[in-house]
């Protein structure tokens, strides 16, 4: 039985995922990114977009803090996001002063469609990373 890289005893945990992200990353950002074209958005746009996959709303400070961005920016990629249907804004029930962020079904849809692009991705990576151990 060949033993992977991701196998190897004598390296740590941290040592066996810093290889895997190495090894996947490049491949798995590259077919995401020209998916994402596809739909007119950026990988930022599609990290906020599965944060919200995640989440039943977020609010715009939320949004800034998980996306490490200023408020205005954070407001941008809502923006953008929302012009393309896949979020929408609407106010707390509590505070009407207080927007809340919610994703559409259309912006469901293309998450897991890339998580599923992303799982095969890593399939084939994995797949060739064991052949070539």
């Amino acid at each position: 039985m060949k033993t992977t890289i991701l196998d190897c005893p004598e390296k740590s945990d941290a040592e066996r995922l810093a290889d895997f992200v190495m090894f996947t990353q490049p491949r798995c950002v590259l077919n995401l990114s020209a998916q994402l074209i596809k739909g007119h958005i950026s990988i930022v746009q599609f990290f906020l977009l599965a944060y919200l996959a995640n989440a039943e709303f977020l609010t715009m400070s939320d949004i800034a803090k998980k996306m490490g961005h200023s408020t205005a920016a954070a407001t941008g990629q809502v923006d953008r996001l929302e012009s393309l249907l896949y979020v929408k804004r609407v106010h707390a029930d509590d505070d009407r002063r207080k927007i809340l962020v919610r994703i559409t079904r259309s912006g469901d849809e293309l998450v897991a469609s890339m998580h599923k692009e992303i799982a095969n991705d890593l399939v084939s990576v994995l797949a060739d990373m064991n052949a070539h151990a």
